[in-house]
């Protein structure tokens, strides 16, 4: 299924991979309805006991051209205050995944006190870029709009993605803190404060794969015309000092690990806090790419409490 892009079995989503493998011991040659099947697994196992003290809601709301986009809402049920509210955007090298894969970790971010919103965006290479990242918007004008049904405080948001999902969450945040850069995508964004990052096994600069010529998903996704001279694509100049702190997290054997260091360093150099964890060992080949979905494992729970005490940590700095 992912000969077209190159995309390795260690590099998709954990919970996926464990899935794919059951079903390819039972229908080796099976590829079409792959990811439907899998999440129909994923749905189904396990949940009841994930779901208590929890409030779930799943909606569509409609985008500026008049198309639906799939939103899901957890929260925590006992909540005396507003809470912080956490976008997730999903990983998948912008042409695969959905927010469904991801539900056990948004009840588990509930539990420790967000308010977690999980999305579908549009998908490579129907939809190109900077389409996602429209949509993303999207998803933050309707947290505006509906914060206070949800007992969300829209002044205390936190944009966490994974692989894929952690490059646009960092490009988001640097649309909604710079305002010259939101113009060069003719975007209004909404009355939020991004005051936090999560960055989980991502890699965050388009001129990495554009150099020599993006191949694969990041070609479908940018385009094979793709050009550095597009303001869009100059992320990093687009970091200001006013963006949000991040938590940068990768492990040993993620295969994007060295890309971490280098986006820790650039935020650093810059003034903007940050904290860069390293999960996993040399000899621990299982602590891979966006292990941190796998929320029973120990090096997942370490990963996600690190998070959670980060982002709450930052949330009590004035």
């Amino acid at each position: 299924m992912f000969d077209k892009w190159n995309i390795k079995s260690s590099e998709i989503h954990p919970e996926i991979r464990t899935v794919g493998n059951i079903i390819r011991t039972i229908m080796p040659n099976f590829t079409v309805g792959f990811f439907k099947l899998a999440n129909f697994f994923l749905d189904n196992i396990g949940l009841p006991n994930l779901t208590k003290g929890i409030n779930y809601e799943e909606k569509y709301i409609t985008r500026e051209d008049g198309t639906k986009l799939r939103i899901c809402v957890y929260s925590p049920k006992e909540k005396k205050e507003n809470v912080p509210g956490l976008l997730w955007i999903h990983g998948g090298g912008y042409v695969y995944g959905s927010k469904e894969i991801y539900r056990r970790y948004g009840m588990d971010m509930a539990r420790r006190g967000f308010a977690f919103v999980n999305f579908n965006y549009r998908l490579a290479p129907k939809w190109r870029f900077p389409t996602p990242l429209w949509d993303t918007n999207s998803v933050m004008e309707w947290i505006c709009k509906n914060a206070a049904r949800y007992h969300l405080d829209p002044k205390r948001i936190i944009i966490v993605g994974d692989s894929a999902g952690a490059q646009l969450a960092s490009q988001y945040a640097a649309i909604a803190t710079n305002p010259a850069y939101a113009a060069a995508f003719h975007m209004t964004v909404p009355e939020i404060t991004v005051r936090a990052l999560g960055l989980n096994c991502g890699m965050y600069d388009p001129a990495v794969f554009l150099k020599n010529g993006a191949t694969g998903a990041a070609r479908d996704y940018l385009g094979k015309n793709a050009d550095l001279g597009d303001p869009r694509l100059q992320i990093m100049q687009a970091i200001g000092c006013n963006y949000p702190a991040a938590h940068i997290t990768t492990a040993h054997h993620d295969f994007l690990r060295d890309h971490a260091k280098p986006m820790y360093d650039f935020l650093t150099e810059r003034g903007i806090r940050c904290k860069l964890d390293i999960y996993g060992s040399e000899d621990d080949a299982a602590i891979g790419h966006v292990f941190h979905v796998t929320i029973n494992t120990p090096e997942a729970i370490r990963c996600n409490d690190d998070a959670a005490a980060f982002f709450h940590n930052v949330l009590a700095t004035k």
